[in-house]
């Protein structure tokens, strides 16, 4: 026959051992104690009376660790930023030599057109320097609605290539 009710006041019904509060009070300062500990090692003042040169010492690292930190983002953000301006200038340059391409191709239709008018000379017109017209250029006028800005900029010929 098993007994529901037993004479030992630290087990339970189920036989399971209870704890006292004493024992409980003492795993608590066990745990306070190892906290305690814990918190005292690494406490910055105690390390910087035990040790002031240690102390100077992680200082200086964590700063250098942070300096570092900082430049890293810097310098993945200026490497970001070119990246995307050399993506944009390649883009640019792409287009140039596409509209290049297209360039030569018309010229090369224009050159096969007039050679093929050459081909046939009946279409031609034979002239002379006395036939040819010399029209006088219309006189320039300077208007005063015009942007000022405009006139103060010098009209010289851009260099080939540029």
């Amino acid at each position: 026959m098993v007994a529901l009710f037993t004479s030992d006041p630290s087990t339970d019904r189920a036989g399971l051992h209870l704890s006292s509060p004493a024992d409980r009070a003492g795993r608590r300062s066990r745990r306070s104690g190892s906290l305690q500990v814990l918190q005292g090692s690494l406490s910055a003042r105690r390390v910087e009376r035990q040790s002031p040169l240690m102390a100077g010492l992680h200082r200086i690292t964590t700063g250098v660790l942070a300096g570092l930190g900082v430049s890293v983002v810097g310098l993945s953000a200026l490497s970001f930023h070119w990246q995307s301006v050399w993506a944009a200038n390649y883009n640019h340059l792409q287009a140039s030599r596409t509209l290049e391409q297209k360039l030569q191709e018309s010229a090369a239709l224009l050159e096969q057109h007039h050679l093929s008018a050459v081909r046939r000379p009946g279409q031609l017109v034979p002239t002379s320097s006395q036939q040819l017209l010399h029209l006088v250029p219309p006189p320039v006028t300077t208007s005063s609605r015009g942007l000022p800005l405009l006139a103060t900029l010098p009209r010289q010929p851009i260099p080939a290539g540029y």
